[in-house]
């Protein structure tokens, strides 16, 4: 989770939005955050606060480059007043990926569908047992602090955009970053975390890594090990 930093851009105290659901044009706070994330790339968000409805909705102003991320430009997600006080829930859904190269969300049916980021560091319940309302099948959700907007940003980044395919999120690897990140580290560290997440070869990675060298961004600190210059 370290690799998705979260800050806020501009704040307004009064403004307006449409909401789809409710099919009317909302009143509240706005505020419009951007994030980093080292696995997908850059992003931009609003999100609308709807204190009297008890709901808050993030969506993605600006996405990273790529067909598939285009198609999540503009995407939303709802995060709803719960029985647990405090307490907002989101019902689980990822991006998934048909044969044309379009992309659909998926409503998660079993925990074994939901991704271990989430698992392990959201709580994770029955739709029923969050709202106490049923919907025909099973529905599972997450549980946010209602004010915690940067969870809910981090959400939407998990279910919406680590589930693209490795290739996708490829285009928007962030080789510095990632660097930054680790500081010192080992080529077969950096290897073992490009290779899991982004589907790139060790070959490809040394043709980045040289190509950052020649460009004096970082520097061998052995044959085994780099870091930024």
């Amino acid at each position: 989770m370290k690799s998705i930093r979260i800050s806020l851009q501009e704040e307004r105290v009064d403004d307006a939005w449409f909401d789809l659901s409710l099919r009317e044009l909302r009143a509240g706070e706005v505020r419009f955050y951007k994030a980093d994330d080292l696995q997908t790339g850059k992003w931009l968000f609003k999100v609308c606060v709807d204190k009297e409805n008890s709901r808050s909705m993030v969506k993605a102003i600006k996405c990273p480059p790529g067909k598939l991320f285009s198609q999540i430009e503009g995407a939303t997600m709802l995060f709803q007043k719960s029985l647990t006080a405090g307490m907002y829930y989101d019902i689980i859904s990822l991006t998934t990926v048909d044969g044309e190269g379009k992309v659909h969300r998926q409503v998660v049916k079993s925990t074994e569908e939901v991704p271990a980021a989430i698992k392990d560091n959201f709580e994770v319940k029955g739709y029923d047992e969050a709202t106490g309302k049923k919907l025909p099948g099973n529905h599972l959700v997450t549980l946010t602090k209602s004010d915690d907007e940067k969870a809910m940003i981090t959400l939407f980044i998990l279910e919406r955009a680590r589930t693209l395919p490795p290739e996708e999120r490829q285009k928007s690897m962030d080789l510095m970053g990632l660097i930054k990140e680790l500081q010192k580290t080992s080529i077969v560290d950096l290897n073992n975390i490009t290779n899991e997440t982004f589907n790139v070869d060790r070959e490809v990675l040394n043709k980045m890594l040289s190509d950052l060298e020649a460009r004096g961004k970082i520097k061998r600190v052995d044959e085994n090990f780099v870091k930024l210059a």
